[in-house]
């Protein structure tokens, strides 16, 4: 499944968003870029809070919450500001408590980006 909107890069590079399998649901890695291709927001919170905001609409799709993420891999290319990420995770998932990795790499595929996540749901009967 594409995303909603898709990505820019989702025809371009041939991936999807957003794949269901069984019970399990997939959101690749989710940056704060818009359809149009500009980076939605400043900041590492910023920018993760819309990141945030689109994985929970992609899981929607697919009949899936935030509530039912079981592990998340979260990209930031400045690992000392990850408070900043945390933060805006937390604000995200409540009580909600996934495994997540936290990582920092040397870029993202648009050096505006500051975090990618994605995101591993299971609904059960889904």
């Amino acid at each position: 499944m594409g995303g909603d909107p898709p990505s820019p890069f989702e025809e371009q590079f041939a991936f999807s968003r957003l794949t269901v399998a069984g019970d399990w649901v997939m959101v690749g890695g989710t940056t704060s870029v818009d359809q149009y291709g500009f980076v939605q927001g400043q900041t590492p919170y910023e920018q993760a809070a819309e990141v945030m905001r689109k994985i929970g609409h992609e899981l929607g799709r697919a009949g899936a919450e935030l509530k039912d993420v079981v592990q998340a891999r979260v990209y930031v290319t400045d690992v000392s500001r990850a408070a900043e990420v945390g933060r805006a995770w937390a604000d995200a998932m409540g009580d909600v408590r996934p495994l997540m990795t936290m990582v920092e790499v040397s870029a993202l595929i648009d050096p505006r980006m500051l975090v990618e996540i994605e995101a591993v749901a299971y609904r059960p009967g889904g």
